[in-house]
């Protein structure tokens, strides 16, 4: 057998196992009023966070639009009230006909009475502290603020501030305005009203989500384990890191804006991994009670062994998340801090909280066996089988052993097959998030649809130029002149001037507000030459800017995952060539996922059924955030089974045979785990909020190809054909790695085969 290597820790005991082993009331007490103060701290944190977040803030978009904020208020409305006359108008005017202006007639926007109950509401939504910018149809006469069938006329104004604080005034005017007024009826629009209210949606759904994934979860895990107590321990650790990443976003929030859509990863990532977490844990501790170890012993070899790997795993899945740190856009920054903490506070949770439990549980972690009441005619010994001494991973074995029989076989249908269910992506198209995000229902999106359906032009939704510098009339008629001449340029509208040598210019492009044309158009005003200085604003400049953001920082980010992830699999295992397999098989399991988002969101198959709108594109930063997390999900698995198969290969020196015992022994681990997970983002998934129903459903089924399809046959067919090269590094790298490397020490006893099977089996077989 090959020397084993010392634990870090020192020894056999080690300082942190002695401390969690020797204190445990303790442990737990200290955790107990952490968890409260953490409750305490994180309250109303949804309240303090942004819906947007998809601008890059060193952009040319984002300077204009500060800039058309500060001198300009009018030029860039946040909320827009959608003045409706109705058959109102018509009886108490008799000037127009049913839904259209009549030829020659007058439109029912602009009836007597209409147009005096709208300057009246105009003039009172002015005055209104925190509102600047107040203009409306009867004030301008501008076409693109009435619809073209007469009905209906907008009055735009600015909140200003920051997100949190315009949302306040939003929240306290709005009661006002909303409703029937005389002869029109009011209903309230624009980008801040769409942003609140996905916020309002997103915290909905989010409480859905958990009451949904919780009792699911609880139902499996007491199938995986047989036993009430165990299933338990799992859901602690997830409410734990749950509730504490909660209370470290509230504190982020005092100095950064974090995304609302973050505390959908807080969920799926505090549940996921605390139940991966726990069940390695819990199942290495059933293990060394079944082999005859006592409470302490047990405990101290699970955290020797299965702890070490709860950790290293930990470090790859942050690191992952850790990437999206380079971006500079806040809503992929808030993925950041979220998912580092509740990584870390998962593993801590796991490896603190759950040892002390087990040392005071002892073997009644294997009581109150709800499975005996669905069981039909019980037969003797069935309860030892269940703690862990039967043989039933057997077939996790003979599965890996077919598998590398037919090596080349299964490598090239199973890659083929990934890389066909991913060709979608290669026709992807990249927009930005709007109301169609929201539910057809939502009150800001029904406003939003009747402007881009019924209106000339999406008022707030066009290109606006900043000029800044001296220029005469003559020249500002002339740069109008040149940029309405532009392809694709509706119409061009301007100059509104100032004080200063400031004025803005309002630009219509044809077709959609952020299509290919709209991107186009902006790039030409951007190049188009001008007697002074201009910076373009908009949503088709903002999604421009955060694509080329997104583009310029990708490198650096994919960088990170990849050299981390090679060095830190390098330490776990001392080869060369598995790093590499590890990066190159991660990516190759998220391609169904990428293939799946385009071909049901984009082009929105299944829409109806799933209950979207697709808008024909994706939303640039969504690929992103699906790979990151979805990239250090695969290698939270990967390195329970590289862990495993690498134990064995130390041991016995034996690639074939590590390969099969590594898949046997944790197949059903990584499938139940796998199945949980996707759980729990389903659940995320039925919200109502098109991403974050693209996030939980595209991460549920890349999560459920790495652990059913990549590591139960792409894994072992690779490993086969690498074969012992699969193992070599050169002298000094082995040397490091002798020094560095990290591993699950504990060589396995023929007892410890013989328990892990079983539980690794029954864990596949509670969840098939």
């Amino acid at each position: 057998m090959a020397e084993v290597k010392k634990s870090a820790s020192g020894g056999s005991g080690g300082g942190w196992t002695r401390f969690v082993t020797a204190r445990p009331r303790l442990t737990l007490l200290v955790a107990l009023v952490l968890t409260a103060l953490a409750v305490l701290a994180g309250g109303g944190v949804a309240d303090r966070m942004g819906s947007g977040g998809w601008e890059d803030p060193a952009a040319e978009s984002t300077y204009a639009t500060k800039a058309l904020e500060r001198q300009f208020p009018g030029s860039q409305p946040n909320v827009l009230l959608l003045v409706d006359a109705g058959g109102a108008g018509t009886a108490k005017s008799g000037t127009a006909k049913s839904g259209s202006a009549a030829a020659g007639g007058t439109a029912l926007v602009d009836t007597p009475a209409v147009a005096a109950e709208a300057r009246k509401l105009a003039e009172k939504l002015d005055a209104e502290p925190g509102v600047d910018g107040v203009g409306s149809y009867w004030s301008t006469g501008s076409p693109a603020l009435r619809s073209e069938d007469g009905r209906q006329a907008v009055i735009a104004a600015r909140i200003a501030g920051e997100e949190k604080d315009a949302a306040a005034v939003l929240d306290r005017i709005a009661p006002a305005y909303r409703g029937t007024h005389g002869p029109v009826e009011v209903s309230l629009g624009g980008g801040l009203a769409v942003r609140h209210e996905m916020q309002t949606v997103i915290q909905e759904d989010l409480l859905r989500a958990e009451l949904i994934a919780l009792p699911v979860t609880l139902v499996l895990l007491v199938m995986v384990f047989g036993s009430a107590v165990a299933a338990l321990l799992p859901l602690g650790v997830g409410i734990v890191a749950i509730l504490g990443t909660n209370a470290v976003l509230r504190g982020i929030t005092e100095f950064t804006d974090v995304s609302v859509f973050a505390q959908n990863l807080t969920t799926a990532l505090g549940l996921g991994l605390a139940i991966d977490y726990a069940l390695f844990v819990v199942r290495r501790y059933r293990e060394e009670l079944a082999a005859g170890a006592d409470t302490y012993t047990a405990v101290r070899t699970t955290l020797r062994t299965a702890g070490r790997t709860v950790l290293f795993s930990a470090l790859t899945v942050a690191v992952s998340l850790a990437a999206m740190l380079v971006f500079p856009q806040y809503f992929l920054r808030s993925f950041a801090y979220a998912g580092i903490a509740v990584v870390l506070l998962a593993a801590t949770a796991a490896l603190t909280l759950l040892p002390a439990a087990l040392v005071l549980l002892g073997d009644r972690v294997n009581a109150l066996d709800l499975r005996r009441l669905l069981r039909r005619g019980g037969t003797p010994g069935k309860d030892a089988e269940d703690d862990g001494r039967g043989d039933t991973g057997a077939g996790w074995g003979r599965a890996a052993a077919l598998v590398m029989r037919r090596a080349p076989v299964f490598a090239v249908v199973t890659t083929a097959g990934l890389v066909l269910l991913g060709l979608p992506f290669l026709g992807v198209k990249f927009g930005t998030a709007d109301d169609r995000q929201l539910p057809v229902t939502a009150s800001s999106r029904v406003v939003q649809d009747q402007l881009r359906d019924g209106f000339p032009g999406n008022p707030g939704g066009g290109i606006t130029v900043l000029a800044e510098g001296t220029a005469t009339p003559a020249q500002y008629a002339d740069y109008r002149e040149k940029i309405a001449a532009l392809d694709g340029v509706g119409r061009a509208e301007g100059p509104v001037t100032a004080g200063g040598g400031s004025a803005y210019f309002t630009v219509v492009p044809e077709g959609e507000t952020v299509g290919a044309d709209a991107q186009r158009v902006v790039g030409e005003l951007r190049a188009a030459e001008a007697p002074f200085a201009t910076s373009v604003t908009g949503p088709a400049a903002v999604l421009v800017d955060s694509k080329d953001a997104i583009a310029d920082r990708l490198p650096w980010a994919a960088g990170i995952i990849v050299l981390v992830t090679l060095l830190l699999v390098f330490l776990l295992t001392g080869s060369v060539l598995i790093p590499v397999q590890a990066v190159l098989l991660n990516a190759l399991s998220l391609t169904a996922m990428f293939g799946a988002v385009v071909w049901v969101f984009q082009e929105g198959h299944l829409a109806g059924f799933l209950g979207f709108t697709s808008t024909g594109d994706i939303e640039t930063t969504l690929p992103v955030l699906m790979f990151c997390v979805a990239f250090g999900l695969s290698m939270d698995y990967g390195v329970f089974l590289l862990s495993r198969i690498k134990e064995e290969y130390d041991a016995t020196g034996d690639h074939e045979h590590s390969v099969r015992f590594g898949l046997r022994h944790t197949g059903g681990l990584i499938t139940a785990a796998a199945v949980i997970l996707a759980v729990v983002m389903v659940a995320i998934g039925t919200s109502r909020v098109t991403n974050t129903k693209m996030l939980g459903l595209g991460v549920a089924l890349a999560v459920l190809m790495d652990a059913m399809v990549v590591r139960s046959l792409l894994v072992p067919s690779v490993m086969k054909l690498t074969g012992r090269l699969t193992w070599w590094a050169p002298g000094p790298l082995r040397r490091f790695h002798d020094r560095f490397g990290i591993s699950e020490t504990d060589a396995p006893t023929s007892a410890d085969a013989d328990a892990d099977a079983d539980d690794a089996e029954r864990t596949y077989s509670a969840v098939r």
